[in-house]
């Protein structure tokens, strides 16, 4: 099934409340303007009887709408917002420059304003966003080999227990309890979505987070108890495989991964995880149905839970399940990126 929105009544109240849970998902074209919004659109709110909902851009458009001038349905809110790109742009052209609200000031920008925007379109603060930056540098020494102190310089540091506390609280271990020789080892993957940690062995992928994810110390830390292995820098080919899957997938091309993965969980988990790869691209799932596929209906809370306990972002398809009521539900990587995840999955199976 393809994603099943509410009623018209239910998607007006939205518009009215500029309801951000159906961003990406549905759209209101106003026949008395001709043209199509978000539904978190600022503009003056048309009356119920000028409205119809769709579920996508392109059947907007097929309806003989255009795209509103005020939130840019056609592009993403971020990508709208000449003060977020202005940031990320400073940003990638100084990577370990330690940013401090002053600097934001500087850029002619109000903090308090420029901290809920990040926090609205990427789950994280601007602030906080250049912080992982700054360690980020530093990763990518030490899974080159590099010492510690050098780590520590490239991230911009100015001390090292300034910088093992920063990679601690990310990672949930200093750089220290990482080690060379180790069976496990971690690297980072770039996406458009943000930085994602991949860890593997040589045969195959067993996480892949987002790096933001608050529980990713958590499931280092599990990884290693349940693997019985060390964790080191670094990657074997099943990271290589999937960074070039994901650069496929994210380029609208396929939904398909032949990456090898091991998973980590009871037989149930296991079980859950299995039967959410085997939702098509484009296509969604609510936990109860999700249950009654797996022949338990009454295991809808347990199906939730195997799901929020993924540890193989995109791979094992967990930002597939929603609410029963078509409503967008808890995502380990922000809302936001099931928005996109599911908004560019559907673009993919239409092209099929």
């Amino acid at each position: 099934m393809l994603i099943q929105l509410p009623n018209d009544q239910v998607l007006y109240q939205a518009l009215l409340d500029r309801d951000p849970s159906f961003e990406g998902r549905a759209y209101v074209c106003v026949s008395s303007t001709g043209v199509f919004c978000r539904l978190t659109c600022p503009a003056r709110k048309p009356k119920f009887e000028n409205c119809s909902f769709y579920e996508s851009i392109a059947q907007c458009l097929e309806a003989g709408y255009r795209p509103c001038k005020r939130c840019h349905p056609m592009s993403t809110a971020a990508e709208a917002d000449p003060a977020v790109q202005g940031l990320l742009q400073a940003l990638e052209e100084n990577p370990a420059y330690r940013w401090g609200e002053a600097d934001v000031i500087r850029m002619g920008h109000d903090p308090s304003t420029i901290r809920r925007t990040f926090k609205r379109h990427f789950g994280i603060t601007f602030l906080e966003m250049a912080r992982q930056t700054r360690i980020r540098e530093g990763f990518e020494t030490l899974v080159v080999g590099g010492k510690v102190i050098d780590a520590q310089i490239d991230a911009g540091f100015s001390s090292a227990s300034a910088f093992r506390a920063a990679f601690g609280k990310l990672l949930g271990m200093a750089p220290s309890g990482f080690h060379r020789d180790a069976l496990l080892r971690a690297d980072w993957i770039d996406t458009p979505l943000g930085a994602m940690i991949a860890v593997s062995d040589r045969s195959s992928l067993h996480l892949l987070e987002f790096l933001e994810r608050k529980a990713l110390p958590r499931e280092l830390k599990d990884l290693k108890k349940r693997a019985r292995s060390s964790l080191g820098f670094g990657r074997f080919a099943p990271t290589d495989q999937v960074e070039e899957e994901l650069a496929s997938y994210f380029k609208g091309a396929q939904a398909d991964f032949a990456t090898p993965v091991t998973m980590h969980g009871s037989d149930f988990t296991k079980q859950v995880w299995n039967q959410l790869r085997k939702i098509p691209a484009g296509q969604t799932r609510s936990y109860g149905m999700l249950a009654k596929e797996l022949g338990n209906p009454a295991a809808t809370r347990a199906v939730a839970r195997a799901n929020g306990a993924n540890p193989l972002a995109i791979i094992v398809p967990c930002h597939r399940v929603i609410g029963a009521d078509g409503a967008l539900t808890g995502y380990g990587g922000g809302l936001w990126r099931k928005q996109k995840l599911i908004e560019l999955e559907q673009t993919i199976a239409a092209k099929r």
